[in-house]
């Protein structure tokens, strides 16, 4: 008995962590971290070898494929692991933390991933479209994460309160348009680096518009 006459809960709950993160969102966050940390930690050239080798540079495929090096290859992919800085990484994670764990929770850890390299490949694809010529490297998630956030508005909208699309194709133009402003003006704390805006654009478009490839072989919830 307590002093207050009352016995105490049988069935306390469990104490929940303060962050609860979908594994693959965890692990994704932990290895940009680790790379990040590694860019940080080396000396000043061998920071600047990692962003022009594994960075994506468009000037790279300027001739035809006989002509592409091994860099030219895995940029791509190793790009959407690098960041510019401590803004820009702190941004990106705490994005992905909220973008990827809606998605992991609702379609699955396999689909999110698959989604997340998916869109920063397009977002890569988006940046050459627009400057193919550009020889500064791309670094960063941020063609990745505006995928999951377009899974996300897709997700909305299909819910049975969520009101369909006309209800989130404000947001999505919104989106479009801070994407755009920011590659014009800059992003606070991103010195003289520019934002790939197109980069932002070719990812949000490919989670947004292939939304339904992601959803074949899986079944819906239902609101109970």
């Amino acid at each position: 008995m307590t002093f207050s006459g009352h016995a105490p809960p049988r069935n306390p709950r469990p104490s929940q962590p303060p962050v609860n993160l979908p594994r693959a969102v965890g692990y994704l966050i932990a290895i940009n971290a680790a790379v990040f940390a590694l860019q940080n930690v080396v000396p000043w050239r061998w920071a600047n070898w990692i962003v022009t080798h594994l960075g994506f540079v468009p000037m790279r495929y300027a001739g035809g494929p006989a002509e592409w090096d091994l860099w030219a290859y895995v940029g791509p992919i190793t790009h959407q692991f690098l960041h510019g800085g401590v803004v820009h990484i702190l941004v990106n994670m705490v994005m992905l933390a909220a973008f990827g764990s809606g998605v992991a929770r609702t379609l699955g850890s396999r689909r999110m991933l698959v989604m997340y390299l998916i869109s920063g490949l397009a977002g890569a694809l988006a940046h050459w479209f627009v400057y193919p010529m550009d020889s500064a490297p791309v670094v960063g998630a941020s063609g990745a994460i505006s995928g999951l956030f377009g899974m996300v508005l897709r997700l909305l909208a299909r819910h049975p309160h969520g009101g369909g699309l006309s209800r989130i194709w404000p947001v999505a133009l919104i989106w479009v348009g801070i994407a755009v402003f920011t590659g014009i003006g800059g992003m606070p704390g991103a010195g003289d680096a520019r934002v790939a805006w197109a980069a932002h654009l070719g990812g949000f478009a490919v989670g947004f518009l292939a939304f339904d490839l992601a959803l074949i072989g899986f079944k819906p919830w239902r609101v109970k």
